[in-house]
Parts: structure tokens; sequence; C-alpha cells
């Protein structure tokens, strides 16, 4: 057999005969932080319409002639019926509305007076500009609404 031979062998690093030990200075880099964009910053609207400043209401108006009132032509007899049945309706709503205010109403009573009261002023503005027959249904309204605020004490 043959003998065995361990063999071991040393590397060294092998430097270059050029080199220099000193370093060389870092290269200029320019930093420059730019801000990033806004989202949204480039949406594209289209331009806003030019619209012309409206004239004052008042100076059109005070040329012209109030609106005329479009009311169904009634009969003489029709129409002093119209006129005394809204004032019963009227003072029978007022009546009503008089016995609910020493009370303590609840919610759906204090609508109920709110809207007769709105019935009976509309019926009376439709009196004072001689539409009866609107003044009529509406007092009608007012006084069943009346009643049943009474109703419901």
């Amino acid at each position: 057999m043959k003998p065995v031979v361990d063999f071991v062998a040393t590397v060294r690093p092998v430097m270059p005969a050029a080199t220099s030990t000193e370093l060389e200075s870092a290269p200029d880099i320019p930093v420059g932080v730019q801000e990033p964009p806004e989202i949204g910053a480039e949406r594209l609207q289209p331009p806003k319409p030019h619209v012309a400043a409206p004239e004052p209401a008042e100076s059109s108006r005070a040329g012209k002639h109030p609106e005329p009132t479009i009311a169904p032509e009634v009969a003489t007899e029709e129409l002093t019926e119209a006129k005394a049945e809204t004032q019963r309706n009227l003072d029978v709503a007022e009546r009503n509305l008089l016995l609910a205010q020493g009370k303590k109403l609840n919610a759906t009573q204090e609508d109920l007076a709110s809207k007769v009261r709105g019935f009976a002023d509309n019926a009376r503005e439709a009196m004072r500009s001689g539409d009866w027959v609107r003044a009529k249904n509406l007092s009608s309204k007012a006084e069943l609404l009346a009643e049943q605020l009474v109703g419901s004490f």
C-alpha cells in the first residue's frame, strides 16, 4: 500500500503591484427631491357656462298689472249659497279650534289643529280673491278636520 500524504496548501491573496492605499473621493451626484404630483390635479373640467345676471323682479313687475285670478263662473244663487256655507264652515272650524285651545294635545292632534288653521287661512284668502268655490272647498276641509280633532279628545 502506498502511504497517504496529506497535502495542505496555503493560499495567500496576491495584491497587484500598482494599487495605492488611498481611496478616491466619492463622485458628486446631485440630489434633487421632487414633490409628488397631487392626485387629481390634472383633472380636466369643462369651462363653466356664462349665465347672464337676472334682472331685478321688482322693476319688471312695476309696469305690469297683477295676474288675473281664474275662477269659475257661478250663478248668483250658487254664489250666495257658497258664501253662506263657507262662513258656516269657518265658524264651526274656529269654534272647534277654541275648544282644543285649552287642552293638552298630542302630536297627531297638534298636526290636525295646524292643518285646520292652514285650510281656514287659505279659505279666507280665496274669499278675498273672489274664488268662492275654492273658499267653500277649503272651508269644508277645515271643518271636517276640526270635527275630527274635537272627536279625538
